[in-house]
């Protein structure tokens, strides 16, 4: 089972490597090779570190069964990962056990790192703390728990992702602050970054915020833009929920987390742990 498993995921990959044409950032793959050389745990382990925007079943556990208007190449990365990562990593993995869960900032992942890395030894951990650091954190701090949290990562064998947090109403430019310490520390450390900041502005740069007045017709998660009625939360408006469609990108937030996070790891398995070249 374990041969037609492996020789299923070359399938994939070497079908979908064609799908990655344009230029691509190789800065770090070194990092993530020499990283994974040092893993001892079981291949396919995906761990995610984060508050409640991890926590939520509308990030990641969604995307086995909800997934349309996909093009080929989001098409390829998602039969890639389903291919390569243990099932229970798409919903199981939930909970502060686990690593995530509501209202946690990165001084709670600091704390517990070493032991969900223990507990679960994954392959490769995605981290997105931040939202909740606003309220109390400084840059600094921020950025000297990060690169902890990254570095014990690291040091475990575990190739890490790291996550820009999402735009939050009323502090834009503070979370515009942390969000570039986040890219630095990637920069620095040579880890794959998926920049969810980024690409909430650069798809909704003028109205990404649920709180305007434009939105007041819809209520909480259901408005029609990337940021919730919260200000803080993704949004999920149940008619592009899991539409992959430029359409569905630009208006459900946790839909645009669950395409970068899924092109993001996807990247991780083709380049790094199951090459479809020697």
């Amino acid at each position: 089972m374990r041969l037609q498993a492996g020789v299923k995921c070359l399938l994939v990959l070497v079908l979908a490597a064609p799908l990655w044409g344009h230029a691509e950032e190789t800065y770090w793959f070194e990092t993530a090779k020499q990283t994974h050389a040092k893993f001892k745990g079981t291949p396919g382990t995906f761990a995610h570190f984060g508050d409640s925007i991890t926590v939520s079943m509308a990030f990641w556990a969604g995307l086995q069964w909800q997934r349309k208007n996909m093009n080929a190449e989001t098409e390829a990365a998602y039969k890639l990962v389903k291919e390569c990562m243990k099932p229970e990593c798409w919903q199981q993995w939930k909970g502060a056990e686990y690593g995530n869960t509501g209202m946690m900032t990165i001084r709670w992942a600091h704390q517990n790192v070493e032991k969900w890395l223990q507990k679960l030894n994954p392959e490769v951990a995605l981290i997105m703390f931040g939202t909740n650091d606003l309220g109390g954190l400084k840059a600094d701090e921020y950025e000297q728990k990060t690169r902890e949290v990254v570095q014990k990562c690291l040091d475990n064998g575990t190739i890490v992702i790291l996550s820009t947090l999402p735009p939050k109403a009323g502090q834009l430019e503070k979370a515009r602050s942390f969000a570039e310490v986040v890219k630095k520390i990637t920069a620095e450390m040579k880890v794959p970054l998926c920049d969810y900041f980024g690409e909430c502005l650069k798809r909704r740069p003028d109205d990404w915020d649920g709180t305007m007045a434009k939105f007041k017709d819809r209520k909480g998660y259901d408005v029609l833009t990337l940021i919730s009625g919260d200000g803080g939360h993704p949004s999920n408006p149940k008619e592009f929920s899991g539409d992959y469609s430029e359409e569905g990108l630009k208006t459900n937030g946790y839909t645009l987390r669950n395409y970068l996070v899924l092109m993001s790891y996807a990247e991780v398995i083709r380049k790094t742990l199951r090459p479809s070249t020697p």
